[in-house]
């Protein structure tokens, strides 16, 4: 079996995980995983496939006949033993301005942690009417990093800049 990653990105209708899972299911490949969004109507994602190595080819020529979205797909390279590691759950709310997520994946850079998956959105704050920044950063750690120096240094990005190190997984 290969793994593949699949990213998909074009204007949001129905039916479009649907026509990716045919295209799959048809070559004997395995869902695995998948993440998809929408935003400002348009449609993205990305999907984690195991597939037979007689397949393989196929599926990759079948994804890129889909019309009206862009498809693009790698083969996944093995990973080799890795260092022991854990996951970080961090949690960041403060006031909306421009290059936060630049400033704030800054700061992960430097302590040279890499970012799993991240979740950001602005809202309306109540009773403000400034837009709040919210992010949910998941990082691999490894297993003796103490986070009070991470904290300190995501909150020095800004004075209201609220870090909460939710859970250790």
């Amino acid at each position: 079996m290969k793994t593949i990653v699949i990213t998909i990105l074009g204007k949001d209708q129905p039916g479009l995980v649907d026509n990716l899972a045919k295209h799959v299911f048809a070559h004997k490949g395995n869902w695995l995983a998948s993440n998809f969004a929408q935003m400002s109507g348009q449609f993205a994602g990305f999907v984690e496939v195991h597939v037979p190595h007689d397949t393989h080819d196929a599926l990759i020529n079948s994804l890129n006949t889909i019309e009206d979205i862009h498809v693009q797909s790698v083969s996944a390279i093995e990973k080799t033993s890795p260092m022991p590691q854990q996951s970080m759950v961090i949690n960041v709310l403060g006031n909306d301005k421009a290059g936060i997520v630049q400033e704030l994946t800054a700061v992960l850079n430097q302590q040279k942690l890499n970012i799993r998956s991240m979740e950001s959105c602005c809202e309306s704050a109540p009773n403000w009417g400034s837009l709040m920044f919210k992010a949910t950063i998941v990082i691999d750690v490894p297993e003796e990093f103490d986070g009070d120096d991470l904290i300190e240094a995501l909150e020095a990005v800004a004075n209201d800049l609220v870090v909460d190190i939710s859970t250790y997984t």
